[in-house]
């Protein structure tokens, strides 16, 4: 059970990003009272779970209505997270992150918005990466209740996680600071470019054998 939470706890946390999301939303919710940023963080984190449990479990039947074959679900979520992965390394993702929050900021009043379901849930926590990635684990998991659990556990570990950071916001960025956040997501973003690479090989050797 450890040999399958790990990884998919690793792949997890560095697809949702729970400490790139910190300055996200404390942008997003810059100016409001304390009790909107708490519903914000907790309504945020409950409609993200709904998501990716929903697609844990309908992945499948949506993949066989639309004919396409788990590699190559397989292969196309390693390149889609290879692409994420990129983002991450070069920054491309935050700044396109910081641009849309910026512009939300700019046609919206901050303290009477609800920025749970979007931005927040979609696309940031529950986006095409963490989607593609419960697919792919709920598909190997097969009809294994343990393994099923592990996969969703690893998932809801990280949504936990986001929940305390929105939630410890101001002080987790006071003590990181804007440079180690950076460094930090650089780091991840080689992992997960590692684990993508790796999902294309698994697809490749379960289609063409080894």
């Amino acid at each position: 059970m450890t040999d399958a939470f790990i990884p998919a706890l690793v792949t997890f946390f560095v697809i949702i990003d729970p400490i790139g999301l910190a300055p996200m939303f404390a942008t997003l919710t810059e100016g409001t009272d304390a009790a909107h940023k708490r519903r914000m963080a907790i309504r945020s984190v409950i409609i993200s779970a709904m998501i990716i449990t929903g697609f844990a479990y309908g992945g499948a039947f949506l993949l066989g209505a639309l004919g396409i074959t788990l590699e190559a679900f397989r292969a196309a979520g390693g390149i889609l997270l290879f692409l994420i992965a990129l983002d991450m390394v070069f920054e491309k993702r935050t700044e396109r992150r910081e641009k849309r929050n910026d512009h939300i900021k700019e046609h919206q009043d901050a303290a009477h918005t609800d920025i749970s379901v979007f931005p927040l849930a979609i696309p940031l926590m529950a986006g095409p990466g963490a989607i593609a990635t419960i697919m792919l684990y709920m598909k190997d998991a097969g009809d294994d209740l343990v393994s099923q659990m592990t996969v969703l556990g690893a998932a809801g570990v990280n949504l936990v996680l986001c929940l305390l950071v929105f939630l410890l916001v101001g002080p987790l960025l006071r003590l990181l600071g804007e440079t180690f956040a950076q460094t930090i997501g650089r780091i991840l973003g080689v992992i997960l470019a590692a684990l993508s690479v790796q999902l294309v090989f698994d697809a490749i050797a379960n289609t063409f054998g080894s």
